[in-house]
């Protein structure tokens, strides 16, 4: 992975601390939420402006279409076992 730059760095420590913000004020459900619809909807746009700039830099670098990978996602390659290979026996 290529070193990243000091906007990059900062646009992550931004979007781990405002989502450990939304994690330490998301109350149990059935309880009232302490913030008010506005706030709600400004952290929403942050959120949206983070991701926008971070895809606008990974593009410009070409690292464009980068997605997480999760564990039970079925896997776009297919693993052939080599045992098998070998020369043809006449």
């Amino acid at each position: 992975m290529s070193e990243l730059t000091h906007e990059q760095q900062i646009l992550i420590a931004m979007r781990k601390t405002l989502a450990a913000i939304v994690k330490d004020v998301t109350p149990p459900p059935g309880m009232r939420h302490p913030l008010s619809e506005a706030t709600i909807q400004d952290v929403r746009q942050c959120f949206a402006l983070i991701s926008a700039r971070e895809k606008e830099l990974a593009d410009s670098q070409g690292r464009g279409g980068e997605r997480p990978h999760y564990a039970d996602e079925p896997q776009v390659a297919q693993v052939v076992p080599i045992a098998g290979l070998g020369r043809k026996k006449e």
